[in-house]
């Protein structure tokens, strides 16, 4: 159901910018892409300032490094169904260390968003999709920089629960990937390589 894709480039962005164009994306599938130039990574929140002329509407910001088996069209119907400021997307994980982490009241909604604490409060970690209403912008420009001189978008987050928004999340039933090294990519590749079914509709002679 996405129409407008805004794509966040920095220092290499012709080579994004060749790779994407390289696809016929309006033939395809009806999308208008846009480039939208981040100097310096000042962070995840940053971008979403950096996209602001281009988020007039509800939207998915979507880390291009993270591979769901299922992909998102149910995650999507559960925010717009049930009116959420911001939606996040957790799945289980091993080593919640390493992760954003959510803590979870009893009654299921989000207390705090925790980035990779030393002592986690569950094994909920945060997937790199994040469902939003424009109403985020507004956080993004009342954090302020973290410890690694980022604004980040757990802050964020953060701002619209302790400020009274609606903050909603969902679990990720099958595999989820983060392909930020090398080995990530090949056991992503695996992954989708098991899940496709061969068909021979010929003959051989």
């Amino acid at each position: 159901g996405v129409k407008e894709i805004g794509i966040i480039v920095g220092p290499n962005k012709e080579q994004v910018i060749e790779t994407v164009k390289s696809e016929n994306w309006n033939v395809d599938a009806g999308a208008e892409i846009e480039f939208i130039y981040q100097g310096e990574p000042k962070g995840l929140a940053h971008t979403i300032l950096v996209a602001e002329d281009f988020l007039d509407d509800d939207f998915v910001m979507y880390l291009g490094d993270n591979i769901l088996r299922e992909g998102i069209v149910e995650h999507a119907k559960k925010f717009k169904g049930n009116n959420y400021d911001a939606s996040i997307m957790l799945t289980e994980v091993e080593n919640p260390q390493q992760f954003g982490v959510a803590d979870i009241n009893e009654d299921g909604t989000i207390k705090r968003l925790v980035e990779k604490p030393k002592v986690p409060p569950g094994n909920l970690a945060l997937v790199g999709i994040y469902f939003f209403k424009p109403v985020i912008l507004e956080a993004c420009k009342h954090i302020k920089p973290s410890w690694r001189n980022e604004l980040e978008i757990t802050d964020a987050i953060q701002w619209l629960i302790d400020n009274g928004y609606e903050v909603g999340w969902t679990k990720v039933q099958g595999w989820w990937k983060d392909t930020g090294k090398p080995e990530d990519i090949l056991e992503a590749n695996r992954l989708i390589l098991d899940d496709i079914k061969t068909k021979n509709e010929g003959t051989a002679e």
